[in-house]
């Protein structure tokens, strides 16, 4: 089940461990640095554009950014 709250922890770790400000993830989603702060505590969720927009920055899958799985690599689809 999605949490906001799990969200928001799992955006920040990520962006904490790239080293990242908030500006910087902000500008990539073209938000203003308060609606970055407002996920990360879990009082705001966000796009699915942008959720997409996440998981290639961070080379993550969604399904762990929204809490479906504790397993962040992304699942490779095979084509053809």
């Amino acid at each position: 089940m999605f949490s906001k709250e799990l969200f928001g922890q799992r955006l920040l770790a990520l962006r904490r461990e790239k080293k990242e400000k908030q500006a910087t993830l902000a500008e990539l989603l073209g938000v203003s640095v308060g609606h970055i702060s407002e996920i990360e505590r879990g009082n705001r969720s966000t796009s699915a554009e942008r959720i997409v927009l996440l998981c290639e920055h961070y080379k993550v899958s969604a399904d762990y950014l929204l809490g479906l799985t504790d397993d962040p690599r992304p699942r490779r689809i095979k084509e053809g």
